[in-house]
């Protein structure tokens, strides 16, 4: 069976309580594929916050596992994602709670994007998404990998 990805942009707000409204494509998603059941954690390498499905926050820690402690990068790594990784359910109303402490890790305000990032998804400040996404930044060096990779 194929699973159905994660695609696509939202912009939402988080409220005075620190909820999301999860975006209704990514809750058929998760309801249809996956358990209610989902992670929370910093991302390794950006100012924004993943968020994974049970089952593939699963296969994550099992591909982490497998790799050798001691490797400073996978220190860091699990520093950063797997100490930061809070647990969650998707409520009756589509909505999650993100804790304080990681809104306060990936510099969220009030005005978010949701980003389907295919086995993930992922939350920024609506600012720090627009300013990533500027087309001014793109160089040659991000073009040529892209054709490296066939893209």
């Amino acid at each position: 069976m194929i699973v159905p990805n994660f695609h696509g942009k939202y912009y939402n707000a988080i409220d005075a309580k620190g909820r999301v409204i999860v975006p209704a494509p990514f809750r058929d998603i998760i309801r249809s594929n996956y358990s209610t059941k989902l992670y929370i954690t910093n991302s390794p390498t950006e100012n924004c916050l993943n968020i994974y499905p049970q089952e593939e926050w699963q296969n994550l820690l099992s591909k982490i596992s497998e790799l050798p402690p001691s490797d400073r990068a996978v220190k860091k790594y699990r520093y950063r994602v797997i100490a930061s990784a809070h647990d969650c359910e998707l409520d009756k109303q589509g909505r999650i709670l993100v804790p304080s402490s990681l809104r306060a890790d990936g510099k969220l305000g009030s005005e978010i994007a949701v980003i389907g990032q295919i086995h993930w998804i992922q939350i920024w400040d609506k600012n720090e998404w627009e300013s990533m996404m500027s087309l001014t930044d793109i160089d040659g060096d991000y073009e040529d990998k892209l054709a490296e990779l066939g893209l």
